[in-house]
């Protein structure tokens, strides 16, 4: 009797989502068997990326949102769209569609995702109302707005309930259709589930410091209609209420298991299918991947848990031997110029967890990394204002550090601490489940030669981008071990590094980011390439940096020009040239604080920070401060911060050159100069050295024949000393030669980078710079002066101007419909003849809340 040939398998997938996509995408690479499988997707779209939707409001469009189609160009694949099932045959093992197609399985995957939740209350369905999960939803929401605005005539108010990581990402997007936002939150703190009191305590500052509201502790009870039906203001338990044109619900989501109740499979009373490791349901012909799935009880609405459970049953399918590891809850924030990361243990649920906190209220960032008891594991942590290593340090979860934690932690300074290589299962990407291991595969192995070639290989970064960095940094390393060429790209939107993109806009004469993106690269931009770029027209085209779209491409501290503190309020630094005051301007300053009760404090660049102003209150301060003749001192900006000085010869009898004088002259020139990173500068009268020069990106000694000119300084977590560069310098050369430095080094450092790894890196080193600065090795001495004086001719205080430009002005609004009204979350307490921010236990007892101005008692 004749073999007969074995049937070909029938595997249909219900859902057509990023999950089950992953899973066909997995299942068929893998192998050339013969197989037929079906996707059934309810809407009438080819899968698209759900992670990235925020991006349709910056103008992506839905084709930009699809993922890889080759997927469905197999022949054994067939993807059916628009047609939701509607009933599980268990025992007939078919599914039937709405189109009442009727279709046998041999497996069934459900990879049916979650829905959209709405609060139960009472108008949550009038119009204006929507939810934030599909690109039909964010279709609608656009067209509502567009239409509602010229409705009005107005920009519009709109709400988001929910102040997680969706809501937060729903808030950047109506902000960005020029709606003012207004955050509302049930609990205590925004993203509860990813930070403690403290690091919500600093998202909030940065939210409100872009114009965003936020309102915790809140439980919306109705929503109200006006006279056409549209929803047009929110009540709330304590019997308030708020005025809102367009609302978007972000409570969470539920999973779509109707269709696996009503089959009979075992469901979690609190919803989800039940699966095993394997990802197989109560019946064993029966898969569930992704939201819909509960595996010990849980269903999470992350794509890398669903990522992982479609690895695992394709592996299943097809004879191997895979287990889901559980659930990684690691996030980050995707809103520009807001960065928050949570990953891990983040709220030290670990017994004996030990923690580990940088807080650093000047740059608004906050820090925490939870430790074993031992302080060697790395058990979890949070990154807020700052999340940089977040990709270095994911990966590491449940492994030793292998280097001081603090180092992961402190601001980068240009030495990077010694770290530990990541081990080989050291997960890197959890959104595709690739190991470092699996990178390194890629470049020695398959021909990797960047990270744009490991991502099409691997996945890994394809999916949120958070590791993006960190999947770049370990190609570099394995590059360099092979004697290759590393890619030097800004971002992944430009393939040009900073000092080549540099060239190409002082070349071009572009003088937008929109433009130059449109020329020289490609998509909308992160948050990466958008200061970068944001600090390169600065210096070549010198606009005001709240300008156009300037203004939506700086740094939280730029956006307000003013640097946030850790209770969400900020620093003001008038300019003092050299450190000198006279007795007026110090009267003036007195005043000032005293009236707006300001905590004041000389700082370590010889001038006088005042701390704890108000949003709304920066305008009425900076108006008294120009007023007295003063100017922004930049200490929020990358830019010339100081230069500091001793009283030199005019004062002290050691001293040999006017130091106060040069510094004078030197601040003078170079304020308002944007630069890869901050720039600082000392000038020191005599060889004492009492303006510690050589600590500074540029110092400058006197000596009894002229000025030393040392360069490549810093302090900071790895403090170097500058460098000779030249001697006996007089006046003039001193600046010609300071004016081409900086130049030389804005033009070619790399984004960040301080004057001391710049000139590291610089091939010759010192004699280089020596040859460019002084024997014009490059011929472009004549350029460098040139763009210098450009800088010093047409620089212009920008809070002068700001003052005077009522656009600018609207900007200072702690609270959208209430300008003046100050945050009553803010509390002090009174503290050596002062105040400071009162601690979590001091504002459970008598506290001074934040008014026009705080009496002060001892």
């Amino acid at each position: 009797m004749d073999d007969i040939a074995p049937a070909t398998p029938e595997i249909v997938v219900v859902g057509a989502g990023m999950v089950a996509h992953r899973f066909v995408e997995s299942l068929l690479s893998r192998t050339d068997a013969a197989m037929r499988v079906t996707v059934l997707g309810d809407e009438g779209r080819h899968p698209y990326d759900r992670v990235g939707l925020s991006g349709f409001f910056s103008g992506a469009g839905p084709e930009d949102l699809e993922l890889d189609r080759s997927v469905f160009d197999d022949d054994r694949v067939e993807l059916v769209r628009d047609d939701r099932v509607l009933r599980l045959d268990r025992a007939a093992q078919t599914v039937t569609t709405r189109s009442r197609r009727v279709l046998r399985y041999d497996t069934l995957v459900l990879a049916t995702g979650s829905y959209a939740a709405r609060v139960a209350v009472d108008g949550a369905d009038l119009p204006g109302c929507f939810v934030y999960r599909t690109l039909d939803d964010m279709q609608r929401l656009q067209e509502f707005v567009s239409r509602r605005a010229g409705m009005l005539g107005r920009p519009l108010r709109g709400t988001v309930i929910g102040g997680g990581l969706l809501g937060l990402e729903a808030a950047g997007a109506l902000q960005g259709m020029d709606v003012d936002v207004t955050v509302v939150q049930y609990s205590d703190r925004l993203m509860s589930q990813q930070l403690d009191a403290v690091g919500a305590s600093m998202l909030r500052r940065l939210l409100e410091a872009r114009g965003i509201t936020v309102r915790t502790e809140a439980r919306t009870t109705r929503l109200d209609p006006d006279e056409s039906g549209a929803v047009t203001a929110l009540e709330f338990q304590d019997g308030s209420f708020l005025r809102a044109d367009v609302v978007i619900f972000t409570v969470g989501v539920r999973p779509r298991d109707e269709l696996a109740r009503n089959g009979g499979l075992r469901v979690d009373p609190r919803g989800g299918v039940l699966i095993d490791d394997r990802c197989t349901t109560s019946d064993r012909n029966i898969l569930a991947i992704g939201e819909v799935a509960n595996y010990e009880g849980r269903c999470v609405g992350l794509v890398a848990p669903g990522y992982a459970m479609a690895e695992v049953a394709a592996t299943g399918l097809l004879g191997g031997e895979a287990a889901f590891p559980g659930y990684d809850d690691s996030s980050k924030l995707k809103l520009s110029g807001v960065d928050v990361a949570s990953f891990g243990d983040a709220m030290a649920t670990t017994p004996d967890a030990l923690d580990v906190v940088y807080a650093d209220p000047v740059a608004g960032v906050y820090k925490k990394l939870v430790l074993s008891d031992d302080a060697q594991t790395l058990l979890g942590g949070i990154l807020v204002g700052d999340a940089s290593a977040y990709g270095a340090l994911r990966p590491l979860v449940g492994a030793r550090l292998g280097a001081d934690p603090a180092a992961y932690l402190l601001p980068e300074n240009g030495d990077e601490p010694a770290r530990a290589a990541l081990p080989d299962e050291a997960v890197v990407c959890s959104c595709a489940n690739v190991t470092a291991g699996r990178i390194r595969s890629a470049v020695h192995e398959e021909g990797c030669r960047d990270a744009a070639a490991v991502k099409v290989c691997t996945k890994a970064g394809a999916t949120c981008g958070s590791c993006a960095l960190m999947v770049k940094k370990l190609v570099g390393q394995e590059l360099v071990a092979l004697g290759q060429t590393v890619s030097h790209a800004l971002c992944e939107h430009f393939e040009l590094s900073r000092a080549q993109l540099f060239d190409a806009v002082r070349v071009s004469g572009l003088s937008t980011f929109s433009s130059i993106v449109e020329r020289f690269g490609r998509g909308r931009g992160c948050d990466i390439c958008k200061p970068a770029i944001a600090s390169i027209l600065s210096v070549l085209v010198g606009s005001h940096v709240l300008d156009g779209e300037n203004a939506t491409l700086q740094d939280t501290n730029d956006h307000v020009m003013a640097n946030m503190q850790k209770d969400g309020t900020y620093s003001v630094v008038p300019r003092m040239p050299g450190g000198e005051v006279t007795p007026d301007g110090l009267l003036a300053i007195g005043g000032i604080a005293k009236d707006f009760a300001l905590y004041t404090k000389i700082t370590g660049g010889q001038r006088i920070d005042m701390f704890g102003a108000r949003l709304e209150q920066l305008p009425l301060i900076w108006e008294r401060l120009v007023d007295a003749g003063f100017e922004s001192g930049h200490a929020y900006g990358k830019s010339l911060r100081t230069v500091k000085s001793c009283v030199g010869s005019t004062w002290c009898r050691y001293g040999v050159l006017d130091s106060v004088g040069m510094a004078v002259r030197l601040e003078l020139r170079y304020r308002g100069l944007r630069a890869p990173h901050k720039l600082k500068l000392g000038v020191s009268g005599c060889a004492r050295e009492c303006a510690e020069a050589r600590g500074k990106d540029v110092g400058v000694i006197a000596t009894e024949t002229g000025w030393n000119m040392y360069v490549g300084g810093n302090g900071g977590f790895a403090p170097k000393h500058a460098q000779l560069l030249a001697s006996d310098l007089d006046d003039d050369g001193l600046i010609r030669a300071i004016d081409r430095f900086f130049m030389y080094y804005i033009r070619t450092a790399d984004r960040l980078q301080r004057t001391a790894p710049w000139l590291d890196e610089l091939e010759g080193g010192l004699d280089t710079l020596r040859s460019v600065i002084f024997d014009d090795a490059l011929g472009i001495c004549r350029d460098l002066d040139e763009a210098m004086a450009q800088h010093v001719d047409r620089y212009e205080d920008e809070w002068a101007a700001t003052l005077h430009d009522p656009e600018k002005l609207a900007r200072f609004r702690s609270f959208v419909n209430a300008a003046d009204t100050p945050d009553p979350s803010l509390a002090y307490v009174a503290e050596r003849g002062q105040i400071r921010p009162a601690t979590a236990a001091e504002k459970r007892g008598g506290v001074l809340i934040a008014g026009t101005a705080l009496e002060v008692r001892r």
